[in-house]
């Protein structure tokens, strides 16, 4: 992931963080997307994926990322008071 890719994800993260840090940090992934991602993961230990299948793989590894940039963020700014109505 290049430098650009990181510093959207950061912002992104921090934006989310901000509109509503307790719903943030109380976001989980449905029982669906996790089952997903577990077979695909589950797949690429025993045989190669297919293009798509990397993509989608990608794809759930970035959002998963901003989803946990997006948790730490939400946990600073209701350490330090900063939340903004």
């Amino acid at each position: 992931m290049g430098d650009a890719a990181a510093l959207i994800y950061d912002d992104l993260a921090e934006f989310f963080a901000g509109l509503a840090p307790e719903k943030v940090l109380a976001f989980q992934p449905s029982e669906r997307l996790q089952d997903r991602m577990s077979a695909l993961l589950e797949k690429k230990q025993k045989t190669e994926l297919s293009t798509s299948e990397k993509e989608e793989l990608d794809h759930l590894f970035n959002l998963e990322r901003i989803i946990r940039l997006a948790k730490a963020h939400a946990a600073l700014l209701l350490r330090h008071g900063q939340v903004h109505s």
